[in-house]
């Protein structure tokens, strides 16, 4: 009886990942990108009539729930207080709402895609100098499903010192791909989000881009469309934000990575596969006088 449910697992993932990969994956992202804005009442209505029949989207906290479009609804807002955040200064929240993936510290330089997999923090983030600042450091998968909410936020008090925008593919990002596409966050679509914490550290936010979700967004730096086009973008800025102030969004949802200097330790309850929500408790600082390099 095991044997035949791991059997239908296996074939169920072989399935999941033929129908939303073999695909032409960048078409596919740009269609949908444009459909999902048509502003008709009847495209609207019926696209979020589907989405409710394969997801458990719940809109009880947005705060507005007439849409425009399906896009509309994917980058909704919540209302106000629906999403707080720890108080307490020793903790860096969660930026997003997410299933938590592989997370640990970071070893030789490499991070765990999942088990079984492992890819170079270097090519992540297309830095060596910047993936060796971290060093013994931790890290966060989160990953977005389609039905989360999409918006993420600085998860400490912190400056967002540099965005460099790294064009790439749009695999998607679900467990099955994870476990048949190697080093996939270093192929995909993403941008590197640089801070520092004024009580000490740095921390670096990688969304990552999927099929069907390849824009990113954020609230405090407008890239030209240009940018969008080429292999790499990179600029400096000095983007002061606080604690659970929004820093950007998904068009629909994907995955961010988190990375903290040492320093920090992983929260308590943090363990692959829990559900988290924006606001809750992620890392834990360990002491206040850590070096602010980034």
């Amino acid at each position: 009886m095991i044997g035949v449910l791991i059997a239908r697992v296996a074939a169920s993932d072989r399935v999941n990942f033929l129908l939303t990969n073999r695909i032409p994956r960048r078409l596919a992202t740009t269609f949908i990108g444009w459909f999902a804005r048509i502003e008709q009442p009847l495209v609207r209505d019926l696209s979020l009539r589907i989405w409710r029949l394969f997801s458990d989207l719940d809109l009880s906290d947005a705060a507005e729930t007439s849409f425009a479009s399906l896009h509309d609804c994917f980058t909704r807002r919540l209302r106000e207080g629906a999403r707080p955040f720890a108080a307490d200064p020793a903790i860096v929240a969660s930026p997003c709402d997410a299933i938590v993936g592989a997370c640990g510290t970071v070893t030789d330089g490499r991070l765990l895609q999942i088990k079984g997999f492992s890819y170079r923090l270097a090519d992540l983030l297309d830095d060596a100098a910047h993936a060796a600042s971290f060093a013994g450091g931790s890290y966060v998968t989160l990953r977005l499903t389609a039905s989360m909410y999409h918006r993420f936020h600085a998860p400490h008090d912190c400056v967002v010192t540099a965005v460099t925008h790294i064009f790439g593919d749009v695999w998607n990002v679900n467990p099955p791909t994870l476990r048949r596409v190697p080093e996939l966050y270093c192929r995909n679509e993403r941008a590197v989000v640089r801070t520092i914490l004024p009580a000490g550290g740095h921390i670096t936010l990688v969304p990552v881009a999927a099929i069907l979700v390849a824009g990113i967004r954020l609230r405090f730096l407008d890239m030209p469309s240009a940018a969008r086009r080429k292999t790499r973008w990179s600029t400096a800025c000095h983007a002061m934000l606080r604690k659970g102030e929004e820093m950007g969004w998904f068009e629909h949802g994907s995955t961010i990575v988190v990375l903290a200097s040492k320093g920090f330790s992983l929260g308590a309850e943090l363990t692959e596969g829990r559900i988290i929500r924006a606001g809750e408790a992620l890392l834990k600082m360990k002491s206040p006088s850590y070096d602010n390099s980034s």
